[in-house]
């Protein structure tokens, strides 16, 4: 039995940096968005007793991978309860849209969608927050595409607190370049030390990201994108990049823009949403 499973894509709408931490880590306030785009995950759990990733990431070893640590991760934790027999394995292919190191979540939502997936396949009965307890262990977003829905985060992202904000249409944009996150993080340019916000004070206030001017200053396909898009819409980085987004009223605004991008641009338009396309799924099942 094959069964397929969206990986949706994230924006963070906005990104501040409020301070690092004793264990190198930063705290920061962030509000994330899915998007109805993203990497699609086909499933078919087995009693081969082994994880399977069927189809190979480039330069990612087959048990790095985010997709095999974190079934294995689900499994030892429903075997240590023992809601999963000994046998229990999986093959999963993966049909990848999102660029890696472009800030959209990707190998997070992925992350996600095998533990929520996995655990409806093999019936294990793990609450969401213990899957997102299993999640922060894999990385700091992935509790959010656990969870589901659209959040105002804080702490490192795992302090997550329900938001509704307006869907908008993008146009995101990547320039063809991969950023390391811990590059940006480790920059001694970055800002760390933005004041700490409500929810409505950082609502009612124009929207940034403070990775972007360490990113444009350091990457000038991101820096040349992000001037390129201002012309035509309200325009930023998402996480710390390569990706940069431009939001719209309309599709068909989005799309106006998109055809016209210049050749080194590659581009897509998908709809902002607040309850993520993994749970839309697991909901009609």
């Amino acid at each position: 039995m094959i069964t397929s499973w969206p990986a949706p894509a994230k924006l963070n709408l906005f990104l501040y940096i409020t301070g690092r931490r004793a264990d190198g880590y930063h705290n920061l306030q962030t509000l994330f968005q899915f998007l109805d785009y993203g990497d699609t995950l086909h499933i078919t759990p087995d009693n081969s007793g082994c994880i399977a990733l069927t189809t190979p990431v480039e330069g990612v070893a087959h048990d790095d991978n985010l997709i095999v640590r974190a079934a294995q991760l689900l499994r030892q934790a429903a075997q240590a309860q023992q809601s999963l027999p000994a046998d229990a394995g999986a093959q999963i292919a993966i049909e990848k849209k999102l660029p890696m190191g472009g800030g959209l979540g990707g190998g997070s939502s992925n992350a996600a969608t095998v533990l929520v997936a996995l655990n409806h396949l093999w019936r294990t009965g793990l609450s969401p927050d213990a899957l997102a307890e299993l999640g922060i262990q894999l990385g700091a977003d992935v509790p959010v595409f656990v969870r589901g829905f659209a959040a105002f985060a804080q702490g490192v992202g795992e302090e997550l607190q329900p938001a509704d904000p307006a869907e908008k249409w993008y146009l995101v944009a990547h320039p063809g370049v991969s950023i390391p996150t811990p590059l940006v993080f480790n920059d001694p340019q970055l800002t760390r030390d933005t004041p700490a916000r409500s929810l409505e004070a950082l609502l009612a206030a124009p929207f940034y990201n403070d990775c972007e001017a360490v990113v444009r200053k350091r990457f000038r396909e991101v820096d040349e994108l992000v001037s390129w898009l201002l012309e035509y819409a309200p325009s930023r980085l998402t996480g710390t990049g390569a990706c940069v987004f431009a939001e719209f009223d309309t599709e068909s605004a989005a799309r106006q823009v998109l055809e016209l991008a210049p050749k080194w641009v590659c581009g897509f338009v998908a709809r902002g949403v607040n309850v993520s396309p993994l749970h839309r799924t697991l909901s009609g099942l």
